[in-house]
């Protein structure tokens, strides 16, 4: 973050100077959410949520270091020498900061959302950006109502554009999000079942993530794609000009995989306005065309080369428990996706392990959360994908993924293990290991799987 003043920050947030500090010149370093990691002349915003409350830890920030705070609460003893500014509501202050401070900065900006692979996608555009700009990018999971100001918080001069990553569980929280951005380009990658609990419905996903067309400058453009049933609908239907991605004719730019090795990447075709070639996409599955799509359409919008396109992609690293591929001795591999899932990207992780050149096939597959009433069938649904897949065994960790034993049991799965909880699947690991297997393991976030990743690790020797 570059400095701002107290004058500056009154004006960005709307905020009230409390007590008999006048000094509107005070400078601000940064932004501190976290009274335990203080940075000397920052400014403390006090966060709240259903079990805390960060007000109860401003004086703790200020005697810490920070310069001053924003405060939703009124305040009794005001330090002396520290700035203490009145807020309606801290949360929304920071991304009021946010917006402002985006302001500052003439560059452009990506904003990118999805119900499935919005993570990659960033990834992938970014490092196809990287080859020419200064990039900022989104960093793990920092897509939400709080991560995402953080990082516009994080810009400086140095930057010569910017891609956003934007999450969301319910409505409204596109537009909150994509207001502070002012996205040059939107990009949607496809509408799943993700989170489909709060919303409802598909169409309601739909209209969700189309809560960032409004916010695209003009001039900009939205990059969507052209194979997803309900992002085709919007046809002729956006305010700004779109470009549909995907393997249709209908599609101005457009992928076909020709090819990989089955361990470590993918050739495919790109064809767009400035180029046709093949390019080695160091990942695993054909969904893995969309995101190189993605970032070959940005990177011409911005002035890349088809040289820097195909140097870019061939640089792509996934984000951490994202697709990790993680190779082990005696011909062990294991596919390490436990970031997150619903059951597209369920459907897509088995896809690449169906594919994989194992000998065994593994899936260990948890819990899809966030799905409601519709949770047993689309967790039946994986299952009965994975005896189409021709998986050879499942070890099922969960409640809900009970339903997803049941499924693979159905369509002739051969060896379905189930268990209640990790410490159970723990056991039945060393059961399911043998040479030149592929294992997968993917489940939502909240059940951190990547716990039977580290032991599958431990019984496993390096490769």
């Amino acid at each position: 973050m570059e400095s701002i003043t107290l004058a500056q920050l009154l004006e960005a947030v709307g905020g009230a100077l409390l007590g008999d500090f006048d000094d509107l010149s005070a400078p601000i370093l940064r932004v501190d959410t976290d009274s335990r990691s203080i940075h000397p002349g920052s400014l403390f915003i006090p966060l709240t949520g259903a079990r805390f409350d960060g007000h109860a830890y401003i004086d703790s920030a200020l005697k810490g270091g920070a310069a001053g705070c924003l405060t939703a609460r009124e305040r009794e003893d005001l330090l002396p020498d520290k700035f203490y500014v009145k807020v309606a509501d801290t949360q929304r202050a920071l991304r009021d900061l946010a917006s402002w401070y985006r302001g500052r900065f003439d560059i452009p900006f990506v904003g990118v959302t999805g119900s499935v692979g919005k993570t990659t996608a960033k990834d992938m555009l970014a490092a196809v950006l990287g080859m020419k700009y200064k990039v900022l990018k989104t960093e793990g999971n920092r897509n939400n109502t709080i991560g995402l100001p953080l990082t516009l918080l994080e810009l400086t001069r140095e930057h010569e554009i910017a891609v956003l990553e934007m999450g969301m569980d319910r409505p409204g929280e596109i537009d909150y999000l994509a207001g502070a951005v002012r996205p040059d380009v939107g990009v949607i990658t496809n509408i799943g079942d993700a989170h489909i609990e709060n919303l409802g419905s598909r169409e309601n996903i739909l209209k969700a993530k189309c809560e960032m067309l409004p916010h695209i400058q003009p001039g900009g453009a939205v990059i969507l794609n052209g194979d997803d049933a309900l992002l085709s609908t919007l046809r002729g239907n956006t305010p700004v000009p779109a470009i549909f991605c995907g393997q249709g004719e209908g599609c101005a730019c457009r992928a076909q995989v020709t090819g990989g090795d089955g361990v470590s990447h993918i050739h495919c075709r790109l064809i767009t306005q400035g180029m046709d070639r093949e390019v080695k996409v160091p990942a695993l599955g054909e969904h893995m065309i969309y995101p190189a799509l993605i970032a070959a359409a940005v990177g011409e919008r911005f002035g890349l080369t088809p040289d820097q396109i195909e140097k870019g992609i061939g640089q792509f690293v996934p984000t951490r428990m994202r697709m990790n591929i993680l190779h082990r001795g005696e011909g062990i591999t294991i596919l390490d996706d436990t970031y997150n899932a619903n059951p597209q990207s369920m459907r897509a992780a088995v896809s690449v392990l169906a594919d994989s050149p194992g000998s065994r096939k593994v899936a260990i597959l948890g819990d899809m959360l966030e799905l409601g009433p519709f949770a047993p069938a689309l967790h039946t649904g994986v299952g009965e994908y994975l005896g189409e897949a021709q998986v050879d065994c499942l070890v099922a960790v969960g409640q809900l993924a009970e339903h997803i034993a049941q499924g693979a049991r159905d369509t002739g799965v051969p060896q379905v293990i189930q268990c209640q909880d990790r410490e159970e699947a723990k056991a039945a690991l060393p059961q399911v290991l043998c040479p030149n297997c592929t294992i997968l393991v993917k489940a939502s976030r909240g059940m951190k799987l990547e716990e039977l990743t580290a032991q599958l690790l431990e019984l496993t020797a390096e490769g």
